[in-house]
This record gives C-alpha cells, structure tokens and sequence, in this order.
C-alpha cells in the first residue's frame, strides 16, 4: 500500500462524501481525508478508522484547537489546516497526533515546522508546482512539503520528483460533475490510474 498520495473530499452530503470515498479507496487509496466543513465529518472519520488496519484517516480544515480535539476523538490520525494556527498545532502536539499545517512562503513553512508542524501543507499552489517545491528544498531540505490543490495526474510525477513528502488530490481526484451525478464508477477508474502512474517512480 502507497501512503504517499491521498484522497481529499470536501461536499455537502455526507452520504455523497462516504460513497465517493470508498470509490477512492477502491481505486488504490490508502490515506483519506474528510473536510470539517462536510456534514457529519465526525461521524465519517469515525466509520473509516474503523478501517486503521487498512486506511489513514484524517481530518482537514482543522481551524481550531477544539476541532482538532474532536477529531482526534472520532479517529483522525492525522490533521490538516489550510492555515498556520500556533493553537491547533500545540493540540495536536497534546494529543500526540501528526498535524499539518497550511503554508505557502517559505517563511510560513519554517515558521510551521518551527511551531512542530510534522509535515507543511502547501496551500494554495502555485501554477510551477514542482519548481516552486525544488526552490523551497533547496535551502530548506528538512521540511516535509505536502501539497494538496494543484496536484493532478498530470503533475503528480513531476511534484514526486521535485521532493515532495506526498501530494493530496481534491477536485483533480472527485471530479464535480461526477459528484453531481454519483459517479463513483469515474471516481475509482482515476484513483485506479492516479496509483498506476506512482509505478513510474520505481
């Protein structure tokens, strides 16, 4: 099992959001991520890490150190914060739990891992994805750069390369036309092809 890319959702259904996710998962994933801005995050967090022996699973949009206690309470083994928020760090350090901030400026990132940050997420990217990551290493080779919007199959080797810890996908992964029409026969066949290109690296 790869644990270097995982499946980001963010929608208004819960039920939408679970049923998209297992087509995901079926697809290859391994490590997923509900959004605390999706109805019932909690509750699906709790359902999935049922799943510790097969999945990783975390919660995103993580804005506060309260949400970040809930989560942890539902399963989350991992949170993810668009923003740098000291407070949601130092919980998640509390609770003993990876946490991984949101950063863009190489300042943001030396801040974050400096407050304890496991990994930096890099929100939101920028259009030379993997060159702006290779900038950032160059000086800085110590940080674990996870960007998420961005990162699409097409990108995904090139971001590997240029040292990226992993890469999430969002929309690239659940495309909205095929949440919109539930289909999740799409949504598998693209995390399918999404893990067929990481044998490119081998």
């Amino acid at each position: 099992m790869d644990r270097r890319i995982s499946a980001i959702i963010r929608t208004a259904d819960q039920q939408l959001a679970a049923d998209a996710m297992d087509a995901a998962i079926a697809g290859g994933f391994r490590i997923v991520e509900f959004t605390m801005t999706t109805p019932g995050a909690l509750e699906l967090i709790s359902t999935f890490s049922a799943r510790r022996d097969e999945l990783l699973v975390g919660a995103g949009t993580v804005l506060a150190a309260e949400d970040a206690t809930h989560a942890v309470k539902s399963g989350a083994q991992f949170l993810v914060s668009p923003v740098c928020n000291p407070d949601v760090i130092a919980k998640a350090k509390e609770l003993e739990t990876v946490v991984i901030p949101g950063t863009f400026t190489a300042t943001e990132m030396l801040s974050a891992f400096q407050l304890g940050a496991d990994l930096v997420k890099l929100f939101p990217a920028p259009a030379n994805l993997a060159q702006y990551i290779a900038f950032i290493l160059g000086p800085m080779p110590y940080l674990k750069i996870f960007p998420t919007a961005g990162v699409d199959i097409q990108n995904m080797i090139d971001v590997l390369r240029a040292g990226a810890a992993g890469i999430g996908f969002v929309g690239s992964l659940f495309h909205p036309d095929d949440l919109a029409t539930k289909n999740f026969t799409a949504i598998k066949e693209r995390a399918a092809a999404i893990n067929h290109r990481l044998t490119e690296l081998d």
